[in-house]
């Protein structure tokens, strides 16, 4: 099996059983039936092209026409799921579109609709005691990644700015800011007294 069949595979199946379970998703789908939407990621340089019917065909390619064409980041991909950030997207430079935008929005729209409850799912195989602790310890262990990227974050700046004095801190740069304000009003004076000297000659 290919790369693009396994990815696709993949893809199609995960979709496809999210929307079996949700009424709502299935309703979002109607609306795109018969509609051609392809996605191309700028990582990968891949295109994935999306068919609606009763279910979510995934193609790495098609000969057809597609009804509306996107291309982004990967990291602009969870984004998609907010509906309402896709015109700041678009003005941003981070998606490009091409096609009906109203499409687009549709598509969002089923995107933010496929909430996957992993730990019901979970249960199932290992029971619910099991899979709270594992949803819940994964969860308390990506928030500790992310507070720990924001810490290093937050001393990579401090480094920068006091340590290396590769950036002004943000004190330094107010000084100078009123520095060059009082610079401008003595400018300001003096022209004024420099101009009523020369009007007494």
């Amino acid at each position: 099996m290919s790369f693009d069949a396994f990815v696709t595979g993949a893809v199609e199946t995960s979709l496809n059983t999210l929307l079996k379970d949700d009424v709502e998703s299935q309703r979002r789908l109607g609306r795109l039936r018969g509609k051609v939407i392809s996605v191309t990621i700028h990582e990968f340089g891949k295109k994935l092209v999306f068919i609606f019917s009763q279910q979510i065909d995934v193609l790495a390619a098609y000969e057809g026409d597609v009804d509306c064409d996107l291309a982004l980041n990967l990291t602009v991909l969870p984004e998609l799921r907010q509906q309402a950030n896709l015109t700041q997207l678009i003005k941003a430079d981070k998606l490009a579109l091409e096609g009906d935008i109203q499409l687009a929005q549709q598509f969002s729209a089923l995107l933010s609709g496929l909430k996957p409850d992993v730990e019901e799912k979970l249960s199932q195989y290992t029971g619910d005691i099991v899979a709270h602790t594992l949803v819940s310890g994964l969860k308390s262990g990506a928030q500790r990644i992310r507070q720990g990227a924001e810490r290093r974050q937050r001393d990579l700046a401090e480094v920068i700015t006091e340590e290396w004095k590769l950036v002004p801190q943000a004190l330094e740069i107010a000084h100078f800011a009123d520095q060059v304000d009082d610079l401008k009003s003595d400018v300001a004076r003096f022209e004024s007294r420099l101009n009523q000297l020369l009007r007494l000659r």
